[in-house]
């Protein structure tokens, strides 16, 4: 097993990474990628160029652009009809891509204001989707259009599937940004990356407890992520953490112990589970796109 590639941090994670695997570097010339999310039916990668102001596409080897302008997309995921959803930072606002390619605004305001600049999404079983809400994307011309907070906190939303309806479920993190499930979607994880505002912002993962399917408690600390921060992560399918790092990939046990990392030059920025087999490791960097096969398969709930 490769020492350029692998860091052994704890004996759990050699089973989890392959002898002999290959980091592939599958396209590069990106201004800053994010978001990936694969559709298994087509075995498409979907993911965001945010300064390039465009979502791009990876699918038998070749790489396109799938939406240009993309209205500096972020976060993507799909929905439980098997529609992708975007964070849009020039938008300041959830979409959905219907099946006919037209778009539908799932959330741009609450109470009557303007949205910061959604930055991830997730959807939980019964169909309500949970975003995070910082300020990236209004903070300069780069990553969407300046412009002033409308809101006071930034915090994490959640849009009812029956109603549509938009609530807030967190507040207290300085830049929500990447959000995921546990597996039976009684906790929800939520990364701070407010250090890049503040040099002594937060860098780490919050989990909270999810009440009732919608509310969210008891919220502490998971692990703190050094260096760079947790940007975005996924769950496998035994509730293992992968996340994006400044140095790569972390893999992080169910109760926050770093096993191992990746190393991947310049680091990640996100990454999902992809293939046929959910064993593929998609993971986006600050201008490139990664992937590699691995000894786990990613949560069907993500």
């Amino acid at each position: 097993m490769s020492d350029d590639l692998f860091e052994i941090c704890d004996e759990a994670f050699r089973k989890f990474v392959l002898f002999g695997a290959e980091l592939e570097c599958l396209y590069t010339g990106l201004q800053f990628g994010e978001g990936p999310v694969y559709f298994a039916d087509t075995d498409v990668l979907i993911w965001s160029d945010i300064p390039g102001n465009r979502l791009m596409r990876y699918v038998a080897g070749q790489v396109s652009v799938f939406r240009s302008p993309s209205n500096h997309a972020n976060g993507n995921t799909r929905d439980r009809e098997g529609r992708l959803l975007t964070c849009e930072h020039s938008g300041r606002r959830v979409t959905r891509t219907e099946y006919d390619g037209s778009i539908t605004v799932i959330a741009d305001a609450y109470r009557g204001k303007k949205l910061n600049s959604p930055n991830d999404v997730v959807v939980k079983s019964d169909g309500s989707i949970w975003f995070t809400d910082p300020y990236y994307g209004i903070l300069n011309d780069q990553e969407g259009v300046k412009a002033p907070r409308e809101q006071r906190a930034c915090n994490v939303f959640r849009v009812d599937a029956r109603d549509g309806s938009i609530e807030s479920v967190a507040d207290d993190c300085e830049m929500p940004n990447g959000l995921a499930f546990s597996l039976d979607e009684q906790k929800l994880y939520v990364s701070d990356t407010g250090f890049t505002e503040s040099s002594d912002g937060a860098r780490h993962i919050r989990v909270y407890d999810v009440l009732d399917g919608e509310r969210l408690t008891r919220s502490r600390v998971f692990a703190e992520v050094n260096p760079g921060c947790s940007d975005g992560f996924r769950l496998d399918s035994e509730g293992f953490i992968w996340t994006s790092a400044g140095d790569g990939v972390q893999c992080l046990s169910p109760d926050g112990a770093l096993l191992g990392r990746i190393k991947v030059p310049a680091g990640v920025t996100n990454l999902t589970f992809g293939g046929p087999l959910r064993n593929r490791l998609f993971m986006t960097g600050p201008t490139s796109l990664w992937a590699l096969y691995t000894n786990r398969r990613g949560a069907l709930i993500t």
